[in-house]
C-alpha cells in the first residue's frame, strides 16, 4: 500500500496546466460567428482556435481534492465512492435484436422528449469495461447535457449503448463484446439515425468505450455516422498498457484483477445462456473462464475474450496478445475524419501509454492532465465533489452540436456518405452493402439509471 500513498509533499499542492497537442496543421472548420445560432453567418477557424475560444476549460488546471492527491486514490474513489445523491438519470430503454441473435440495450434520455426539438443533437455514449448507463461518470455529463436549456442544460438527447450482457441487458448469443469489435456500434448508430434523421450524433466514450468509438471512426473514415467524438481514458495500445499493469504490484493485484474479476462476475450472470450447447467452443471457453481463480484481465482475455469477443474472421485469436494488437485503437488515429478530443491523465494507473502525437491528424486534439487517475478527475465543487472533465466535455458538446456549421453535401461527398438505410421485408433495419448487419426493435421499458449491478464494481 506504500505506493498508493507515496508522494512528495510539494506535489500534493502543485497544480499544472494540461498538455494539449494539435497537429502542425489543425483542421479548418466552419462555425457560426454567433454561438448557438443556426443558418447565420459562418467563419473558418482552426480546431486549435476553436478550442481556445469556445472550450476554454480544456486549458485550465485540474486541482485534485487534497485527500485524492494521486492517480491511485482518484481511481479507487471512482470505484468505491458514493455517487447516489447526485446526477440522477432515468432512461427509456429500447432492446434491439441484431442480426447474429445478440441483444443491445439502448438507454435514451430524457424519458419525456416531447419538449426536445426534433433536430436536437444526440450524445451517443459508450461506457467502460463492465459498466452501463448507471455509471457515475456517464451521469455526471448527461444530467447536464439532457437538462432543459432554461434549467442551465444543453437541451440535448442522449443514448447510452449498453454492451451485450451489461447493465441488465440479456445475453442471447454465443458472443460477448470486446475492445475491438465495432459492429454493435454500427447497428446502434443505424437505429439512432433512423429514429432521428435530422439530429447530429456526438460520440462520447469512456475507457473501453472510447477504444471502440475510436476504432469505429478509423474503420469508417469519411463514412462515419458520428459528427464528432470525445474520448476519455482511452486505453489506446492494449498490449503495452496490459504489460504496464502486469509489471507493477498494484497494477496486477488491484487494477488488473479488479477488471478480470468484474468480467468473470459478469460472465457468471450469463453462464446459462452461454452453455446451452456444452460442445460449443464458446461454452467450453466460458466454463474455463468462470473457473479461473482470481484472474487478471489478461487471464480472462486469454481464456474468453480472444474467443468470444467478436465474430469471424478475426475471432478467435490464437492468443490474448494477438487480440490486443488487433483491438488497439492508437493505429486508427490517422484515419479519423471528424473532430476528435481525447482526455487522459498522466497518472492513470491503467493507461500509461498515450499517443500524444495524435497521429498528426488535423482533426485530433490530445489532452493530458496533470493528475486525475483512471476516469477520476475529482475536484472540489460548490458544496460537493465535482469532476474536472464535466465542463470541458459540455463545452465540446455545445461546440460540436450547435456552433459547428452544418456541412453542405456535394456529389463527391455523397459517395463517401454513410451507407443508406432501409427496412427489409421482415422488418430488419439494414445498411446497403452490409448484409451481415441489421437490427430490429424488440421492446421498451423504463430504467432507473442511478444504481449499479450487484457483483460488478463501478467506475472501471
Amino acid at each position: 500500500m506504500g505506493a498508493l500513498l507515496s508522494v512528495q509533499a510539494p506535489a500534493i499542492t502543485q497544480a499544472h496546466l494540461p498538455t494539449v497537442h494539435f497537429a502542425e496543421k489543425p483542421a479548418i472548420l466552419s462555425v457560426q460567428k454567433n454561438t448557438g445560432t443556426d443558418g447565420g453567418e459562418a467563419e473558418l477557424l482552426s480546431l486549435r482556435d476553436l478550442l481556445e475560444t469556445r472550450c476554454p476549460s480544456i486549458f485550465t488546471e485540474f486541482k485534485p481534492l487534497w485527500w485524492l492527491f494521486n492517480g491511485h486514490l482518484q481511481t479507487i474513489y471512482c470505484v468505491l465512492g458514493d455517487f447516489s445523491k447526485r446526477d440522477h438519470m432515468t432512461y427509456r430503454r429500447t432492446y434491439l435484436r441484431v442480426a447474429d441473435g445478440g441483444t443491445l440495450g439502448l438507454d435514451f434520455a430524457p424519458v419525456d422528449q416531447s419538449s426536445v426539438r426534433e433536430d436536437a443533437p444526440i450524445v451517443v455514449v459508450q461506457h467502460g469495461l463492465t459498466g452501463g448507463s448507471y455509471e457515475p461518470y456517464v451521469r455526471a455529463v448527461l444530467s447536464h447535457a439532457c437538462a432543459p436549456v432554461e434549467k442551465g442544460g444543453l437541451g440535448y438527447r442522449a443514448v447510452v449503448i449498453n454492451f451485450r450482457g451489461c447493465a441488465g441487458v440479456p445475453l442471447t448469443s454465443y458472443r460477448l463484446y470486446s475492445a475491438g469489435h465495432t459492429d454493435d456500434t454500427r447497428n446502434a448508430l443505424a437505429y439512432i439515425r433512423h429514429q432521428f434523421p435530422k439530429a447530429r450524433l456526438l460520440g462520447l466514450g469512456f475507457s473501453l468505450g472510447s477504444n471502440v468509438l475510436t476504432r469505429y471512426l478509423g474503420e469508417e473514415g469519411p463514412r462515419t455516422r458520428l459528427h464528432s467524438v470525445c474520448a476519455l481514458a482511452c486505453p489506446w495500445d492494449l498490449k503495452a498498457n496490459n504489460h504496464g499493469l502486469l509489471t507493477s504490484f498494484l497494477g496486477k493485484h488491484i487494477y488488473s484483477k479488479g477488471m478480470g474479476g468484474n468480467l468473470q462476475n459478469l460472465l457468471r450472470k450469463h453462464i446459462e445462456s452461454l452453455t446451452g450447447d456444452p460442445t460449443h467452443h464458446v461454452a467450453i471457453a466460458a466454463k474455463t473462464a468462470v473457473g479461473l481463480n482470481n484472474p487478471t484481465l489478461a487471464d480472462f482475455d486469454q481464456e474468453f475474450t480472444r474467443i468470444a469477443g467478436g465474430p469471424p474472421p478475426h475471432f478467435p485469436f490464437p492468443s490474448s496478445e494477438e487480440y490486443y494488437v488487433w483491438a488497439s485503437s492508437d493505429k486508427m488515429i490517422p484515419d479519423i475524419t471528424v473532430p476528435f478530443l481525447s482526455l487522459n491523465a498522466d497518472d492513470d494507473p491503467v493507461v500509461k501509454h498515450v499517443p500524444m502525437h495524435g497521429g498528426e491528424n488535423g482533426f485530433v486534439a490530445m489532452v493530458l492532465t496533470k493528475g486525475g487517475g483512471h476516469l477520476g478527475w475529482f475536484q472540489a465543487g460548490d458544496g460537493f465533489i465535482d469532476r474536472w472533465t464535466t465542463r470541458p466535455i459540455l463545452e465540446w458538446l455545445k461546440l460540436m452540436g450547435e456552433d459547428l456549421a452544418a456541412p453542405t453535401t456535394t456529389t463527391t461527398q455523397e459517395s463517401k456518405a454513410p451507407p443508406k438505410l432501409f427496412v427489409d421485408e421482415e422488418g430488419w433495419l439494414r445498411e446497403e452493402g452490409r448484409s451481415h448487419l441489421g437490427c430490429k426493435e424488440l421492446s421498451e421499458t423504463i430504467v432507473e439509471g442511478n444504481t449499479g449491478e450487484s457483483g460488478i464494481l463501478q467506475g472501471l
